[in-house]
């Protein structure tokens, strides 16, 4: 594209920032705190800082409409003691089960249907019966290393493909296909299991004993123990423990919240909308529609974490490759959460006098029959976030197997949540639970599906044709919190090298 050189800008930085997601938010604040660079502008689309991070209260419940926890990381826990935030992090316990509910087909008998998954092996799976016995075989045996090899490349395995070479079919039908469901709302025969489960795909091969699952495992962890040695955690930042997962006293948004605290209200606009980007001799002209009229920002750097349908459209003159991000298919996914008197649930596994739900939730397998991806038991994580007597729940729905949620009203997809968590966790009479949130997102989580990790390279060969611009975001670098704060510490350092170089 031309530049654009000499043209007026309402506002001069050095470094701008598309999107106040997580990637974007911490990209901003580890800019300012770490590497130094004041003169910077986060933007996002919306009213309120946080991208698709929203927590909500009444005043009396505690809720998210759309991420619900993370998986804590030194980076996480550096970040937020970094945002002075740390008193408002609250960490689940890590012993509560994960469950994923199945019924029959030679399972055995669980309370309420409800497996509770292994998590200290190898004791737990003496008591795991969600496999049968051949299936537990099957699953033993490859995850030791009988195996049939990977087909050669450039053939990409789908992640039903490879777990179930490594597994068998019973593993994956009836544990990692839920667990797909749950995390990426996907089509285990679409997702690319080199793309999308990149850390597992890598451990075959890794370890010194053959290409099985646990030689790979038992390499990985010698590789982590390192990593830990030679990159100790700060011991004034929170501490965790394996297994748990975290939020905020006030739900996620506390993060992307804090930040924009941190940067102050001049370095922060929100209902900014990125609609062109061209270059300006060395730097860059960001065009944004806003609630004053067109606004233009003049930067030397700019990174977009914008959604792939957005960064498609007004990245492609300056990124060619950018264009094909529009076929990063992003599925519909509703977030519903309810509430239900204490009383009104049935007897579940674990439960106690006066906590009927004690766990982080449970997983649906799609050949179940249960429309529901999977259900958060909020309260039973995050306690505080209910009035007396009350438990809270966060159900998703939808994606890429069931795109029909889209053309549903909110009327029906509350009917459909409320109907499946009496089928699994209430009692015949209970009455339907308060709702208290229900989003759908049209284009929720990016697929990482076969060709994925092509687009990807052919993105960022032409990205490096544009020095100082930078796109990134959970379709580049994984869609977990976790990832998503480590892609800002990276990027925020990136930026702050190129405008030295530049200097």
């Amino acid at each position: 594209m031309a530049s654009t050189a000499g043209k007026a800008a309402d506002i001069e930085v050095d470094a701008l920032v598309v999107g106040s997601g997580i990637s974007g938010s911490c990209t901003a604040f580890h800019l300012l705190r770490n590497q130094k660079v004041s003169s910077l502008l986060l933007t996002e689309t919306n009213p309120v800082v946080g991208g698709n991070v929203i927590s909500k209260t009444d005043g009396e419940f505690i809720w998210e409409e759309g991420p619900n926890s993370f998986q804590p990381t030194a980076t996480i826990m550096r970040t937020v003691y970094e945002l002075g935030i740390s008193d408002e992090l609250v960490l689940a316990d890590a012993s509560l089960p994960r469950f994923v509910y199945w019924e029959g087909r030679g399972a055995g008998q669980k309370l309420a249907n409800l497996h509770a998954l292994p998590t200290n092996l190898p004791g737990d799976l003496f008591d795991f019966n969600l496999l049968t016995i051949p299936g537990k075989l099957r699953a033993a045996f490859g995850a030791v290393g009988f195996i049939a090899p990977p087909p050669p490349p450039p053939y990409e395995e789908s992640i039903r493909e490879f777990v179930t070479r490594h597994l068998g079919e019973e593993t994956f039908e009836r544990v990692i296909d839920p667990f797909v469901s749950g995390v990426y709302a996907g089509d285990p025969d679409q997702l690319a299991m080199r793309a999308a489960l990149k850390k597992i795909h890598r451990l075959e091969g890794l370890g010194d004993f053959g290409p099985g699952l646990v030689s790979g495992a038992v390499s990985r962890f010698k590789e982590l123990a390192k990593e830990k040695k030679e990159n100790p955690s700060d011991p004034a930042w929170p501490t965790f423990r394996g297994g748990q997962l975290g939020s905020f006293k006030k739900g996620l948004q506390t993060l992307p919240n804090a930040v924009a605290k941190a940067l102050g209200p001049d370095r922060v606009k929100t209902s900014w909308t990125l609609t062109a980007l061209s270059r300006d001799g060395s730097g860059f002209l960001a065009t944004f529609d806003t609630p004053d009229g067109p606004k233009v920002v003049r930067a030397k750097t700019v990174t977009v974490t914008a959604p792939t349908r957005v960064t498609s459209k007004v990245c492609s003159d300056l990124v060619p490759a950018a264009a094909d991000l529009a076929r990063i298919y992003s599925p519909p996914v509703a977030s519903v959460t309810m509430a239900y008197r204490k009383e009104w649930f049935k007897e579940l596994p674990g439960a106690q006098p006066g906590k009927p739900l004690v766990g982080f939730g449970h997983l649906l397998p799609r050949s179940m029959g249960v429309r529901s991806l999977g259900t958060i038991w909020t309260s039973s994580l995050f306690p505080g976030r209910t009035p007396e007597g009350w438990e809270l729940l966060l159900t998703y729905i939808g994606g890429s197997r069931d795109k029909g949620i889209a053309d549903m009203t909110e009327e029906e997809i509350v009917k459909q949540v409320d109907a499946d968590n009496h089928k699994i966790l209430l009692k015949d009479d209970a009455p339907m639970g308060k709702l208290l949130g229900c989003r759908v997102w049209r284009t929720a989580i990016p697929q990482y599906c076969r060709g994925h990790l092509d687009i990807l390279d052919a993105l960022e060969k032409d990205e490096a044709k544009v020095p100082g611009l930078f796109l990134g975001g959970n379709y580049r670098t994984g869609v977990a919190f976790g990832d998503c704060v480590q892609y800002g510490l990276d990027e925020a350092s990136r930026m702050a090298a190129y405008l030295k170089s530049a200097a």
